[in-house]
């Protein structure tokens, strides 16, 4: 386990050498926003770098219902019940096995693993523009139908999930990289997960942080870079 302090935004990462996972710890005035529970195995981890921060992990919260997003979550919910769980409300219906697409999604089968075991259920369902502490949440489906990033309005760090990926090269998801094709494969809709990385652009983000590879600091280039890219791509 390795992790790194960028402001009020801690990135943990698993297997960093081989096939790097992320989850992250918020700071909070009264303690820990978990965003993301990586693997099953990740568990006394992610409670190791919460007690080197010393503040106790208060709010889980999902940017999207894949097993390596999700893993931990069981294990942790054992361990801290009182603790809530957020993910999104199109999301929850994955959570739950609902592969099932609305009439204005791209209907296109939704990839991915998610826990057939899984037994936790998120308690508070997000949206557009909800906030969590610090956190706004902003819908950036194209991974997975309710794939979410979140915006710190603090220091304007985005935590992007798979909506991007910085391992074996920046890229939108849905786009290829032969070094790191997993975010690739997983992906349900190339289309929308290029409107959703220029969504996110928009935000003018001061750092991006993602589900698989390096922070980025001033990422604004090239996350553009990455959306033209893709654009040229897929037509």
């Amino acid at each position: 386990m390795r992790m790194i302090k960028n402001g009020y935004l801690y990135q943990v990462t698993f297997m960093a050498n081989v096939f790097p996972v992320n989850c992250y710890l918020v700071e909070e005035e009264d303690g820990l926003t978990l965003i993301d529970a990586a693997l099953g195995f990740c568990t006394k981890g992610i409670l190791q770098a919460a007690e080197t921060i010393g503040k106790p992990i208060t709010k889980i919260v999902l940017t999207h219902a894949h097993e390596d997003h999700v893993g931990a979550l069981d294990s942790l919910k054992v361990l801290m019940p009182e603790i809530p769980v957020y993910i999104s409300a199109r999301d929850h219906r994955l959570v739950n096995d609902d592969r099932s697409l609305d009439a204005h999604e791209e209907q296109t089968p939704i990839k991915g693993g998610v826990p057939k075991k899984l037994i936790t259920r998120a308690n508070i369902l997000l949206e557009e523009g909800d906030l969590i502490g610090s956190l706004t949440a902003i819908e950036t489906p194209g991974h997975t139908p309710g794939s979410m990033s979140f915006l710190d309005l603090r220091t304007r760090a985005l935590i992007a999930g798979d909506a991007y990926q910085t391992r074996g090269g920046i890229a939108v998801a849905g786009d290829m990289k032969p070094w790191f094709p997993f975010p690739a494969f997983g992906t349900w809709s190339k289309k929308t997960a290029l409107a959703s990385a220029k969504k996110l652009i928009s935000y003018q983000p001061k750092l991006l942080a993602v589900g698989h590879g390096e922070m980025v600091e001033n990422p604004l280039q090239v996350m553009e870079q990455a959306a033209a890219s893709f654009k040229r791509k897929i037509g």
